[in-house]
C-alpha cells in the first residue's frame, strides 16, 4: 500500500496541482469559547478554507503540574521589544479547553460559516470527540508522533485524513509513524513541516525539507508556519507546500503562547489574497502561449523587411534586409529560406518581404 497523493479534505481535494489549501490555527491563541467563536467568524470571512484548533485534556499530559515552559510575549508594539514569560504549562493549557457543548458549538458555527473545522488530538477522548464531531482530518503534534496507543486510536476512526506534525523528528521517526498507519490501513496522510520555536528563527524554518517531503513520501506535504509575516508562507507555496497553516489571533500582544507571530484580524483576508495571487501567477508546469502571448510575441518580434527600395529580379542579400518591430511580416527564423531568392516583385524601403514577394531559388546566396 502507497499513501495517496490527494486526499478529500472536506470539500476540497488537497494534493499536488490542486489549490492551496488555507488553515488559520487557533488551537493556541483562542483563550476561551467567545474568542474560539470570533476566530471561526474571522477565519471565514478571510476566505480561509479550513480552521484548527486542538483537544488536549491538559490534566493528562504533564507528570508534574507545575512544570514550566517559558514562552516570548510581545511586550511593546512600537518597539517590538519582547519579554520571555514563565508559567506553568498546565495553567497554558487551561486557558484553552472547551467543554464538550462549547466544542460542538464551535464545530457548529464553522459549518455555518462554510469553513472547514479540525483539530489536533492529544488524548484518546479528543479522538473520540473529534471522530464524533465529523472532523475530516485528526492530527497529532510533534511530540506525540510516536505516541503508538494514540496513533493507534486515530488509525481507527474511519473516514479521516490523518496529519502528522513532524518538528524535531528525524525522518525514520516519521517513516515508523507512516508504516504504522498503512499496517493498519491508513494511507490518507498528510506530513506537516512545522519548524520548531514560537516564533521560530529563519534558520531553522528549512523549507528546502519540503520538496524532499514529497519525494520521499509521494503524499500531500503541509507547512506550518511558527514565524511573524508572510514571508515563509509565499516561499513554502512556491517550494510546493499542498497545505499552509498561519496562526491567528485577536491581538499579538496578549500574554499567552504563539500570540507573537500570529496574524490579527486585519491581516487574515490580505493573506489569504496574497496566497491566491501567487498561486495564480505560479501558472502551470510546462511552458505554453495564451492568445495574449501570442499577440504580445506578434508585435515584439522582428520580422524581415528591405533595407532599401528593392527591385524584381533582385537576388536578396543580407545588406539589403533590416529587421524590425512587429514581426508579422516573414520571420528571421526564415533567413535561411529568404537569402538567396529572386524577389518577383518591387519592394519598397521598409516594405515587408512576403513570401509573395518571393519566387525560386536564385543563382546562389551573396
Amino acid at each position: 500500500m502507497q499513501l495517496k497523493s490527494a486526499i478529500r479534505f472536506g470539500q476540497r481535494l488537497v494534493g499536488r496541482d490542486q489549490p492551496c489549501f488555507i488553515v488559520f490555527e487557533a488551537g493556541a491563541t483562542h483563550n476561551g469559547f467567545d474568542n474560539a467563536m470570533t476566530l471561526v467568524d474571522l477565519a471565514a470571512e478571510a476566505g480561509a478554507d479550513a480552521i484548527k484548533f486542538q483537544k488536549f485534556d491538559p490534566m493528562l499530559m504533564f507528570a508534574d503540574p507545575d512544570i514550566v515552559y517559558p514562552y516570548v510575549v510581545l511586550a511593546d508594539r512600537e518597539t517590538g521589544r519582547t519579554e520571555e514569560v514563565r508559567e506553568p504549562h498546565l495553567e497554558q493549557r487551561k486557558r484553552m479547553e472547551l467543554t464538550e457543548d462549547q466544542w460542538r458549538r464551535v464545530k457548529a458555527r464553522c459549518d455555518e460559516k462554510g469553513i472547514c473545522f479540525f483539530a489536533t488530538v492529544g488524548d484518546p477522548a479528543a479522538v473520540d470527540l473529534m471522530a464524533e464531531l465529523g472532523a475530516p482530518c485528526l492530527k497529532l503534534c510533534s511530540g506525540d508522533i510516536n505516541y503508538w496507543p494514540l496513533l493507534e486510536r486515530v488509525c481507527a476512526v474511519d473516514g479521516v485524513s490523518i496529519q502528522l506534525d513532524i518538528g524535531s523528528a528525524t525522518v525514520a521517526e516519521v517513516e515508523r509513524a507512516v508504516d504504522f498507519c498503512l499496517a493498519r490501513g491508513r494511507d490518507r496522510i498528510i506530513i506537516n513541516h512545522c519548524p520548531t520555536g514560537y516564533p521560530a528563527s529563519a534558520d531553522k524554518v528549512n523549507l528546502n525539507i519540503l520538496s524532499s517531503l514529497h519525494k520521499v513520501f509521494g503524499c500531500p506535504v503541509a507547512f506550518s508556519d511558527h514565524s511573524p509575516g508572510l514571508e515563509m508562507d509565499i516561499a513554502a507555496l512556491c517550494m510546493g507546500a499542498d497545505i499552509l497553516e498561519k496562526t491567528i489571533t485577536l491581538d499579538r500582544t496578549i500574554r499567552s503562547p504563539e500570540h507573537i507571530m500570529s496574524l490579527e484580524p486585519d491581516e487574515l483576508k490580505p493573506f489569504v489574497e496574497a496566497i491566491r495571487r501567487v498561486e495564480q501567477a505560479s501558472g502551470a508546469h510546462r511552458r505554453y502561449l495564451s492568445p495574449q502571448d501570442a499577440a504580445y510575441r506578434a508585435h515584439n518580434r522582428r520580422g524581415v523587411y528591405a533595407a532599401r527600395d528593392l527591385q524584381a529580379g533582385e537576388i536578396l542579400a543580407l545588406d539589403m534586409l533590416c529587421f524590425m518591430r512587429p514581426g508579422t511580416a516573414l520571420s528571421c527564423d526564415h533567413l535561411d529560406l529568404i537569402l538567396g531568392r529572386r524577389l518577383a516583385r518591387d519592394v519598397a524601403a521598409k516594405g515587408a518581404v512576403t513570401m509573395e514577394a518571393l519566387s525560386g531559388q536564385g543563382e546562389g546566396r551573396s
